[in-house]
């Protein structure tokens, strides 16, 4: 059987260990490109040199032609400026939506089958463009960001509680920034609530450093934006696609009508598998956790009206 291949653009950090987990795990081949002439290609050499010693056999190539990439199952798009200081994920909106842009365009004429999972940020307007502009349906396009935002949250109970982090179920809602939702009331410990075992007042501390995560990341830098944890959770995601697991996970998915919500990409719980997004999964969300999406939700909506409107004046 012949094993799936993935493409990856962008060999920037997020690209380049999203690469490197996807072969150790002889989940795929991988094909990692980048407008930078000999890195996509420097960096693909340099982590098949580490076959021998990791024992995997997958294959990584590196190119600067799209053509390269022709009959990828799932594409990755890590492409784009990363948050500096300072910087709020919506500042980005303008550049990247024309990186994201051409981007789509270049890989859905060499790969019109694949699934998209989108990584560039903002990202939930970012998959929002990547759908509008490959025509695809919404099932095979969606954004990496719940399962990232979840096993943050997932950390930091983890580490107030002295448990084990595999332990810690983390349920974050919403779209992928300031106005993220963590759901308390559906996270748990070996099969417990947390808001049984953490003070309110600890525990939206706890909510507010998971809003914070990747701004906390971006500080502590000073010259660059996370990426260990984000590959990972790419990965994840990619693992339930490509073995057609139909796993319960949180990304960034098109929502007609669940939770009340229509016509707009944002992260909440979906079952995954090779066909994309197979069934969205609804919790019982009560009155304040969804004013609190909806509210999310609200923001997403008014940056995809902006986007909107600046594609139209640069068309």
């Amino acid at each position: 059987m012949a094993r799936a291949r993935v493409t990856v653009v962008g060999a920037g950090f997020v690209g380049a260990a999203t690469a490197q987990r996807i072969v150790e795990k002889n989940l795929a081949d991988v094909v990692l490109t980048d407008i930078v002439e000999g890195m996509p290609q420097g960096k693909a050499l340099d982590i098949m040199e580490s076959a021998p010693v990791e024992g995997f056999d997958a294959k990584i190539s590196g190119t600067n032609d799209y053509k390269d990439t022709a009959g990828s199952d799932v594409i990755v798009i890590t492409a784009g400026l990363a948050r500096k200081p300072g910087m709020t994920r919506e500042d980005l909106i303008s550049k990247n939506a024309a990186i994201v842009s051409d981007v789509v365009d270049q890989v859905i004429k060499y790969s019109p089958q694949s699934i998209l999972v989108i990584v560039s940020n903002p990202l939930d307007i970012m998959t929002y463009l990547a759908q509008k502009r490959s025509g695809f349906p919404q099932r095979r396009v969606f954004g990496m960001a719940g399962v990232l935002d979840s096993a943050r949250m997932a950390y930091f109970i983890a580490e107030e509680l002295k448990v084990k982090p595999s332990e810690v179920n983390a349920v974050v809602l919403g779209g992928h920034g300031d106005l993220m939702v963590p759901v308390p009331r559906f996270c748990t410990v070996r099969g417990k609530s947390i808001t049984e075992q953490i003070p309110p007042a600890r525990l939206e501390a706890i909510n507010q450093r998971t809003r914070d995560g990747g701004a906390e990341i971006v500080k502590l830098l000073k010259t660059g934006s996370a990426y260990y944890a984000p590959s990972s959770s790419v990965v994840k995601m990619l693992e339930a696609i490509l073995n057609d697991r139909k796993t319960a996970l949180p990304v960034c998915a098109y929502l007609n009508g669940e939770y009340g919500l229509k016509d707009v990409y944002c992260g909440v719980p979906v079952i995954l598998g090779r066909s994309g997004v197979i069934q969205i999964v609804e919790l019982a969300l009560n009155e304040k956790e969804k004013e609190a999406l909806h509210a999310s939700v609200a923001g997403v909506k008014k940056s995809c009206r902006e986007l909107d409107s600046l594609m139209k004046q640069t068309a």
